[in-house]
């Protein structure tokens, strides 16, 4: 039997919840409803979903504290999060992603957008097909056993963080404008806010630790990845030996 994705619709009003539940079920899904907090981690802790839609506003612990705490859990830093919310300004927006959501859909949506955000995270998450290994200065990607290695060191990346990387790695050296990454990292990026390519970055860099320095940014273009660390403010002043 073919897996139709588990979508948990975390959403406190019932009537905004039972009409996606409705619409994800004829777009292909298997859609599970909680309505606070409480019912989401009990939702989670039974089965986790492929897709987290998440409302923002919530009884007693909100949606943006969830996410961060989600974020935070090694069973369900990877599922990817969806933040459905009323609160449509740029700062709004940004804390969403900040707090660990991979997109911001901003009410009322449509049913069709809805559907391909969902299908959207969906692929970013899906594994790269391809077995190749990168390396670039001491920074390895292995594809095929979804791998990364700082001078020896695993590191750990999120799904998103991940394919940015690969993509970043494959292609050094050169400079890449926020809406190229959208397109070739994203692919769906009519739906998706070129600000959202910061914040992953600076997930990314986060991640990466000593090595997040490689993904240099240039100014009024875009974002690079180097082979070589830059050095730091006190190796390039201090005096010879």
């Amino acid at each position: 039997m073919k897996h139709l994705p588990r979508v948990l619709i975390v959403e406190d009003e019932p009537a905004i919840a039972e009409l996606i539940q409705v619409n994800l079920k004829h777009g292909g899904f298997t859609p599970v409803l909680a309505y606070d907090s409480v019912a989401a981690q009990r939702e989670l802790d039974a089965e986790l979903p492929d897709v987290i839609l998440l409302d923002w506003m919530l009884p007693g612990q909100s949606g943006l504290s969830l996410a961060r705490h989600w974020r935070k859990q090694e069973r369900t830093k990877g599922i990817p999060i969806l933040m459905l919310t009323a609160r449509g300004d740029e700062p709004d927006k940004v804390a969403g992603l900040d707090a660990g959501a991979d997109d911001y859909i901003t009410k009322p949506f449509s049913t069709q957008e809805l559907l391909a955000r969902i299908r959207a995270v969906l692929r970013r998450r899906a594994p790269e097909t391809q077995g190749d290994s990168v390396t670039v200065g001491g920074l390895t990607l292995d594809a095929a056993t979804h791998r990364i290695a700082w001078q020896g060191q695993e590191l750990r990346l999120g799904p998103t963080e991940f394919k940015l990387l690969h993509y970043l790695l494959k292609h050094p050296e050169r400079v890449h404008s926020r809406a190229s990454l959208l397109d070739k990292v994203w692919g769906d990026h009519v739906f998706i806010e070129e600000r959202t390519v910061d914040v992953h970055v600076k997930r990314l860099r986060e991640a990466l630790g000593t090595a997040g320095a490689m993904v240099e940014t240039v100014r009024g273009a875009g974002y690079r990845l180097t082979g070589i660390l830059a050095k730091t403010p006190a190796a390039a002043t201090s005096p010879e030996p």
